[in-house]
């Protein structure tokens, strides 16, 4: 029978699951919304893995990490999720010289060297550049977070050369979430566009994680976009813009921590850690 290595990531806001074969293949993916209770939301969904794959395969390892990963006493080890994103994403992109993660409460810069991670700078103390920040302005602009997806799309990105248009994005002041939504309150009663107002909230987000990231211009290889806000349109362009280069996104970008601890687990079985 064959045998699977699963990585658990238990973020603030979603709980990861990635399986992956002997060959480091994903072959299973699932997520669910947080709860009160981490450590049962990540359980739930560790059984399910299980009871799906029992009749070709076996777990024989499962390495959790993320905010909660201390919590998943049924793991077989807890890792930081800045080793597991530097291991998924060098694992999709080997050439890559750094990682944006952009999570619902945190964001991180994580520079890599030789394959490994080099340093890291990490904001968990403040929402302004996390997806928390995105959720604020979602419900003061009435929308659901699937529809700030298609929000961020119903018009062409501004370019670096723009200047202030009724399509370009607002200038948002405040690096503080209470203070930007106050902004965010006025534009709207100014009649400025939703749409407009989301770009400049998401680029007010880029210049903080920005100005993370030190010397840019140090970094040569490919930096790779990952985490749960990756998935909002739009949020790409503006570091693009803010940083002046391109950026590489997973097809799965949510689940690159989750990947990584799958494949750290895979690894220790293999060195018969």
């Amino acid at each position: 029978m064959d045998k699977l290595y699963i990585g658990i990531d238990a973020g603030s806001r979603a709980t990861k699951l990635v399986a992956v074969d002997a060959a480091g293949k994903g072959v299973h993916y699932a997520t669910v919304d947080q709860s009160v209770r981490p450590a049962d939301t990540a359980r739930e969904l560790f059984d399910a893995a299980c009871a799906r794959t029992r009749r070709t395969a076996t777990v024989a390892r499962c390495v959790a990490t993320g905010y909660a990963r201390n919590l998943l006493t049924f793991a077989d080890r807890a890792i930081t999720e800045i080793t597991c994103h530097a291991k998924g994403c060098l694992a999709l992109y080997p050439a890559a010289e750094a990682v944006i993660e952009i999570g619902g409460q945190d964001s991180k810069f994580i520079r890599l060297r030789q394959g490994r991670v080099h340093d890291f700078v990490m904001n968990d103390r403040c929402a302004a550049g996390t997806g928390r920040f995105l959720e604020v302005v979602a419900v003061r602009l009435g929308l659901s977070l699937t529809a700030l997806h298609q929000e961020g799309t119903q018009a062409p990105a501004p370019q670096p050369h723009e200047t202030e248009t009724p399509c370009a994005p607002v200038t948002i002041s405040s690096m503080c979430v209470v203070f930007a939504e106050t902004e965010v309150i006025g534009l709207l009663a100014a009649g400025t566009p939703p749409m407009v107002i989301m770009r400049g909230v998401q680029r007010a987000i880029a210049t903080r994680v920005a100005a993370m990231t030190g010397n840019r211009n140090q970094l040569h290889g490919d930096i790779i976009f990952t985490g749960g806000v990756a998935q909002v349109r739009g949020m790409s362009d503006a570091l693009t813009h803010v940083l002046n280069r391109p950026l590489l996104i997973p097809g799965r970008p949510q689940y690159t921590g989750a990947l990584g601890a799958a494949l750290i687990a895979r690894d220790e079985c293999m060195r018969g850690v």
